[in-house]
């Protein structure tokens, strides 16, 4: 019974000494290694590559043609879909039989208000200088005058009304104001004319150009004058460049678009279909790999490392992509050691430990 107290002493020390010894040798373990992580160089170099869009081939400027003057037959239709044209060729002409009617009658109704202002003027003179006389009252000088002026207006309205009539007739004849390609043609004879309603279209000189749908990412590489490879429905490729921006992002389908420039060519159909592939000129440029390239809530960022391999997060800026590389416009500057694989696991500050060191590929 005496001995019970002294052996569960004996064992409660036993206990405290092992768990000193325990604290003790957590304390000599030997700190963890640094994270591993693999880098790349940011460098600068050409950063090649491009792009494809799709759309359909629209002509630069229509111009529609329509009748200047209503009421009127359609006589003749002189061209057809697809014929070419050259400024102020005629297109239809309209039948005058009726306005040429109508312009012997004003002609008559002219010369007959010229004879009656011939009359009107000679009674006028007659009377020039008796004014006050007594041969004539006042009011007679004044009714004789006031009848040659009125008769003198009424000629200018005559030949006013024979000029619209004459106007007409020169319009008689649909032109075309500009040259070009005839894209479509609705114009049929025996129809009646309408200043509404449009008879011919036209594209402007011919020119056929490419409508692109670009994706939104892909808008900001671009500019003016950038070459572009565009290949038409046959396999026919030809040489093109950007002329027109769109200003605005399609919200349903995130697509913008771009319009490019082609030569003349009679093959070149509105409507049709064609793919451009849009090349960047080749020039030096920062670039990383795309992988080294991160992305959050804030933006693009890098994981870049200091003389001590310690991370510093950088927010940068990108453009192009090309071949695994990402243009940096800013944010990092050639030479700088970015982080690829592991970047994960490593917070601002820490020191890493570079496992294979990796140039950017080139």
């Amino acid at each position: 019974m005496t001995h019970k107290p002294f052996l569960a002493l004996t064992a409660a020390a036993l206990a405290a000494v092992q768990m000193l010894a325990a604290c003790g040798n957590a304390e000599e373990k030997v700190a963890p290694p640094p994270p591993s992580v693999t880098v790349a160089r940011v460098e600068q170099k050409p950063l090649e590559g491009g792009f494809a869009a799709s759309g359909r081939l629209i002509p630069r400027e229509e111009v529609a043609i329509a009748p200047e003057v209503s009421g009127y037959r359609i006589a003749r239709v002189l061209v057809e879909e697809d014929a070419n044209v050259r400024a102020g060729q005629v297109l239809a002409v309209l039948d005058d039989a009726l306005l040429e009617s109508q312009i012997a009658q004003a002609r008559a109704t002219l010369a007959q208000q010229r004879a009656q202002a011939d009359q009107a003027r000679a009674e006028a003179r007659r009377v020039a200088g008796l004014d006050n006389s007594g041969v004539l009252s006042q009011e007679a000088i004044e009714q004789r005058r006031n009848a040659d002026r009125t008769a003198a207006a009424g000629v200018e309205v005559a030949r006013a009304q024979l000029q619209d009539l004459l106007t007409r007739q020169q319009r008689m004849a649909v032109r075309t104001p500009v040259a070009g390609r005839v894209l479509q043609r609705s114009a049929r004879p025996g129809d009646a004319s309408s200043t509404g309603q449009v008879m011919f279209t036209i594209a402007r000189g011919n020119l056929i150009e490419l409508d692109a749908e670009v994706p939104e990412a892909s808008m900001g590489t671009l500019s003016i004058n950038d070459p572009v490879t565009v290949t038409l429905a046959d396999g026919t490729t030809l040489d093109g460049r950007v002329r027109l921006l769109g200003a605005r992002v399609d919200n349903q389908t995130g697509l913008s678009r771009a319009r490019i420039a082609l030569p003349v060519r009679d093959d070149l159909r509105a409507g049709g279909f064609a793919q451009a592939r849009f090349v960047k000129a080749s020039a030096p440029v920062t670039v990383a790999p795309e992988e080294a390239v991160h992305y959050d809530a804030d933006g693009a960022y890098m994981l870049l490392l200091d003389k001590n391999d310690r991370v510093h997060r950088v927010s940068v800026r990108t453009g192009r992509r090309a071949g695994g590389f990402a243009e940096i416009l800013s944010g990092a500057k050639p030479g700088a050691r970015a982080v690829l694989s592991g970047g994960a696991f490593v917070l601002e500050g820490d020191k890493v430990r570079i496992a294979q060191a990796q140039a950017a590929r080139k």
